[in-house]
């Protein structure tokens, strides 16, 4: 069954960003926060709660509609899958994505899209993340 990441503790969140080094670490190659699929911010300053831009895993994802080339495409569960072959660096999908959560990877004129591994989650060391299976 697939999972998805949920934000559902941010509240809990004290902006260390170990979740953006473990996913650029583990999945681009690189501890560059910059290239990580899942963004903390906070809200207006020092004082604000943070908050996370990551994938909603989408039903009907808008990304994957707008693409021109078909490297994106929907993923069993929500979200998309992308294919770096078919894709062109259009951005369209940064455009479209309404969580504001895909990234772009400016070396490889490509997208930093969320799979949904699981990784930012694991890593939390205060447990604002979670892992959720979910149905087809």
């Amino acid at each position: 069954m697939p999972k998805v990441i949920r934000t559902d503790e941010m509240n809990k969140c004290i902006g260390c960003f170990t979740c953006m080094q473990v996913c650029a670490g583990i999945n681009r190659s690189d501890h560059s926060i910059r290239k990580s699929c899942i963004h903390i911010r906070t809200t207006g300053g020092l004082a604000s709660q943070f908050v996370a831009s990551v994938c909603r895993a989408c039903l009907d994802p808008h990304c994957a509609e707008v693409c021109p080339s078909g490297a994106l495409t929907p993923r069993k569960g929500g979200g998309v899958l992308l294919d770096p072959h078919r894709c062109i660096g259009c951005r369209r999908c940064r455009k479209a994505c309404m969580a504001h959560a895909i990234g772009f990877d400016n070396e490889k004129q490509k997208p930093i899209i969320c799979h949904h591994c699981g990784s930012c989650a694991k890593y939390c060391p205060h447990g604002c993340l979670t892992m959720l299976t979910v149905s087809d």
